[in-house]
């Protein structure tokens, strides 16, 4: 890639990214108060025991919630124990989860960055963990890479996400529940951010687990029936249309 290509690649990142930091810290404050909810909710002990299914018992990990919102997976994991960093790209985000850890008297660090660009040595981590982030990534793939470099050999990775372009784009965001509190405006900003970003119109979760395979993972598997385990009741936390977790681990020998 020639100079003057890279420098449009990169102004072109640039404004995709500032669009999504523009939306979701508009929706900083409903997201939160969203999250003080499922924390009060059945959904607390029901994400716990999921994420910690994969942990064997062990306490003491080192973990790196990647977009981490307002802190949700780091809240269910300080608590079980676990050293956990939180990074998000928007600082509003970035402060609530800071704010809602206080509340809850939980011990987590949270600090605004790019999950694309995660500025952390090699092999620092145990586990990575992801909700509801891939979808927003305008270079999924260079995350990815990041994510296994920062994992120790023998970590594991953790995403949860859906297609959610592939849905809204034909459904729209209305009638849902968890979009209740958004504004016309915020809909419409949300529907053009999935046409800018190319993730939207893979077909996932096999694109991930290929790249992840051929990413020097090994155990990578696709569930795409966990949401029916996740969400029980048709609430405000229920996504109405299939969930996929993946699960990958890096190669080499353990931690986890």
């Amino acid at each position: 890639m020639n100079s003057a290509v890279q420098r449009d690649y990169n102004r072109e990142t640039e404004v995709v990214k500032s669009r999504i930091v523009n939306y979701w810290s508009a929706r900083s404050d409903s997201f939160m108060a969203q999250r003080e909810e499922e924390l009060q909710s059945g959904q607390r002990q029901i994400w716990a025991r999921e994420l910690l299914s994969h942990l064997q018992g062990k306490t003491g990990l080192r973990i790196l919630d990647v977009g981490c919102g307002c802190g949700f997976f780091s809240l269910l994991l300080a608590e079980s124990g676990h050293h956990v960093t939180g990074i998000d790209l928007t600082e509003d985000m970035v402060l609530h989860s800071r704010e809602l850890a206080r509340q809850h008297g939980i011990q987590a660090e949270f600090f605004q960055m790019d999950a694309e660009c995660p500025a952390f040595p090699d092999e620092t981590f145990d586990v990575v963990v992801s909700r509801n982030l891939t979808w927003t990534l305008p270079h999924p793939e260079r995350a990815y890479r990041q994510w296994l470099r920062i994992l120790k050999p023998g970590g594991i990775l953790l995403n949860y996400d859906a297609e959610h372009a592939r849905y809204h784009l034909s459904s729209g965001l209305e009638g849902e529940k968890a979009h209740e509190m958004l504004s016309r405006g915020q809909m419409d900003e949300c529907l053009e951010i999935y046409g800018m970003l190319p993730i939207s119109g893979w077909k996932r979760p096999g694109w991930d687990v290929f790249f992840l395979r051929q990413s020097g993972c090994s155990r990578v598997e696709a569930d795409t029936q966990i949401g029916k385990r996740l969400f029980l009741q048709d609430d405000q936390f229920r996504t109405p249309y299939p969930v996929f977790r993946i699960r990958a681990v890096k190669n080499g020998t353990v931690p986890v």
